[in-house]
């Protein structure tokens, strides 16, 4: 998902440049749905303890699936008091006046489709997350890790072998060779822009060089970390880390070309649409509409985030006619494929785990309905 290719900043200590070489690597998986070869990465400064610029990074090798931490080891001190970021206290040390306390993981949407003997079981994911989110003792909770181990298959949206090969189709479709964006943009939104990344020169001449649709992608991936989320603790890199070790059998839902499709197929309109909402609001507006999903997404009602998604969108839309388009093109006809794979892949007394954006499977257009249309019982796990 290579004809422009950013120079990565070389941090100055040692044990910081570890942790965003980690963030950096696991941005590569999916921020929003997509691949980013291109990411911003929120650099935290360690000896003020306060955010600076984000770094514009290039293209940074995929890992081996096997090789994502169950837990990686934390971004340094000043990390643990990143807006957003929901560990315990400082001194916290995992007991109270009542005795040891159990961290529980987030509830996380999830579901159980069913139709005859067949069954397909849902997990809605966030493709960031916060450390809290997965303790070490049982990342996932007991009906998700029992649905993991009945299942043969996991469906992701895309398979780890396509990540791996994402990031010079990401250069092809999303980067000029010169400075295109400019052109791409009405003069407004590319003020906006100038505006949002003021502080970072490099970043801006940079994004320039991207399609309107990658840029605003990218601007989505900074809004993400700001807030304090990280890639690492994603739904799709803690399952693989639970699943690989006694199972193996991981395929996608759609393919990388699929994928980027949904994205390279925009018109010029849905485009520039797409980068305006992003840049309708404040950072700190992004980054609050980033913590409420993540709220949500630990409550674990797929409806109640599909009616946010919903209500955002419309709240956001600069032009109504492009903005339901480009809903269509990136939400709902990607649930129809999603819903038409994961059938074909379920079979009789062969479950399957299906884990997908958590934003595709509520509402009326929906994978959860999808499903039910086809004649399956479903229920909250």
């Amino acid at each position: 998902m290579a004809e422009a290719r950013a120079a990565r900043r070389r941090p100055r200590e040692g044990a910081f440049a570890d942790a965003l070489a980690r963030r950096a690597r696991a941005c590569l998986r999916r921020i929003g749905s997509l691949v980013l070869t291109f990411v911003f990465t929120l650099a935290i400064d360690t000896r003020s303890g306060g955010p600076v610029a984000p770094a514009f990074a290039g293209p940074a090798p995929m890992p081996a699936a096997q090789a994502v931490p169950s837990a990686p080891a934390p971004t340094p001190s000043p990390a643990a008091a990143i807006p957003g970021f929901h560990g315990p206290p400082p001194g916290f040390d995992g007991t109270s006046a009542s005795g040891p306390v159990r961290a529980e993981p987030a509830h996380m949407p999830f579901y159980v489709a069913t139709k005859g003997a067949t069954t397909i079981y849902l997990l809605g994911t966030l493709h960031v997350g916060d450390p809290y989110d997965y303790p070490k003792s049982q990342p996932f909770r007991r009906p998700i890790m029992a649905a993991l181990a009945a299942s043969p298959t996991l469906a992701l949206e895309i398979s780890p072998d396509d990540l791996l090969k994402s990031q010079d189709d990401v250069s092809k479709y999303g980067v000029c060779n010169y400075a295109c964006l400019p052109r791409l943009l009405s003069e407004p939104i590319m003020r906006k822009l100038a505006m949002r990344l003021r502080g970072n020169p490099t970043a801006l001449e940079e994004i320039k060089k991207t399609r309107p649709w990658l840029a605003a992608l990218l601007v989505e991936t900074y809004d993400s970390l700001a807030a304090g989320l990280q890639t690492e603790y994603g739904t799709e890199a803690q399952l693989e880390n639970v699943y690989l070790p006694t199972k193996g059998k991981i395929v996608g839902l759609e393919t990388l070309a699929e994928q980027m499709r949904a994205f390279t197929n925009l018109s010029f309109a849905e485009q520039r649409e797409m980068l305006a909402q992003d840049l309708a609001q404040t950072p700190a507006q992004n980054m609050d509409d980033v913590k409420t999903l993540h709220r949500l997404w630990r409550i674990g009602d797929a409806d109640a985030i599909a009616a946010w998604a919903t209500a955002k969108s419309e709240r956001l839309a600069r032009t109504p006619a492009a903005a339901r388009a480009l809903d269509n093109r990136i939400v709902f006809e990607r649930n129809r494929r999603f819903a038409l794979r994961m059938v074909a892949i379920a079979a009789p007394n062969r479950p399957v785990f299906v884990a997908i954006g958590a934003l595709h499977l509520g509402g009326p257009r929906g994978v959860l309905t999808l499903l039910r249309q086809r004649g399956f019982t479903v229920e909250a796990g």
